[in-house]
């Protein structure tokens, strides 16, 4: 139990810390914050068969989007919490280390731009958006303050729950 604890504490904490510096990078440089309400609609579509679309900002919306994309949002931070654990071991739990988080956490930025941007219309590394490099950048910066976040939040819950 203090295991998965500790895995809940780490994933949700590096997840509050990229949600904090969408707010700030909104604040300092005018870059919206992502819409996980779009997410939510991409899942609530996918159980409907529908994997794949054009613009997700123009698919239906769904019943509880908003809900699930932000549900969604801190589940996925969770999960690779978890895979940072599985990768290197329970120990790093106990005596948690900044290159593997951030490594991790880099690593993560495949998941939006060879699933997410795809599935929802933005194209392979968001190549179909306006800015292509510009998105790019600012999904790397937030997956490296995500691999931040990830040893942060296990520090914490190494001195909380250790």
């Amino acid at each position: 139990m203090d295991t998965f604890l500790s895995v809940l504490v780490t994933g949700a904490g590096a997840t509050a810390l990229v949600d904090l510096w969408a707010l700030l990078r909104a604040r300092l440089f005018g870059v919206s914050p992502p819409d996980y309400a779009l997410v939510g609609r991409w899942l609530a579509h996918m159980t409907r068969g529908r994997f794949r679309h054009a613009a997700i900002a123009q698919s239906a919306s769904m019943r509880g989007e908003h809900a699930i994309g932000w549900i969604s949002h801190y589940a996925i931070g969770v999960v690779f919490a978890a895979l940072l654990v599985a990768t290197e071991g329970i120990e790093w739990l106990a005596r948690p280390t900044l290159a593997p988080a951030l490594v991790v956490g880099l690593a993560t930025v495949a998941a939006p731009f060879l699933l997410m941007q795809p599935g929802m219309g933005a194209g392979i590394a968001a190549s179909r958006t306006r800015a292509p490099a510009v998105a790019r950048f600012h999904s790397v910066v937030s997956h490296a303050v995500f691999g931040l976040g990830l040893y942060a939040a296990g520090r914490l819950a190494n001195l909380t729950l250790g």
